[in-house]
């Protein structure tokens, strides 16, 4: 598996290199809502309080599930852009162990796609806790 700068994932240098092509951020902004929409739906009975996360504007349920040793989870959400970042999220994380998924600098990643720069602080605010919600499902692992 290819590595980039903090333990991502192949799938998610993919969409680093995507990145670079997108001249504006209104382009790579519709490729992240776009990666969302591409998602398969997470089952409706998943959308469940325990799966929820808090401290996110929009509506936001993610659900984790080690296989072979390895994190995977899906999620959904009210919002197309909140769909897209958990879409990110899951090219980034999926695949991993939970040690591996504790060492990525979130941050440092999503700053390769500039998504630190434009997006509102709700969105920020939200992509911390699907983040947090992700390092805390490896941690307990």
């Amino acid at each position: 598996m290819q590595r980039g700068t903090d333990m991502a994932t192949a799938a998610f240098e993919e969409l680093v290199e995507d990145f670079e092509f997108l001249e504006d951020w209104e382009d790579r902004y519709r490729h992240v809502i776009e990666q969302g929409k591409a998602m398969d739906a997470l089952d409706p009975a998943l959308c469940v309080p325990a799966t929820k996360v808090d401290g996110c504007a929009s509506q936001v349920w993610l659900h984790a599930e080690m296989k072979n040793g390895k994190l995977h989870f899906d999620g959904a959400s009210d919002a197309m852009i909140v769909s897209g970042l958990i879409a990110v999220l899951r090219l980034l994380y999926n695949g991993l162990t939970p040690a591996e998924v504790l060492k990525v600098d979130a941050r440092a990643e999503m700053g390769r796609l500039g998504l630190n720069d434009h997006l509102s602080a709700q969105r920020s605010n939200g992509l911390r806790a699907m983040i947090e919600r992700v390092q805390q499902t490896a941690a307990q692992a």
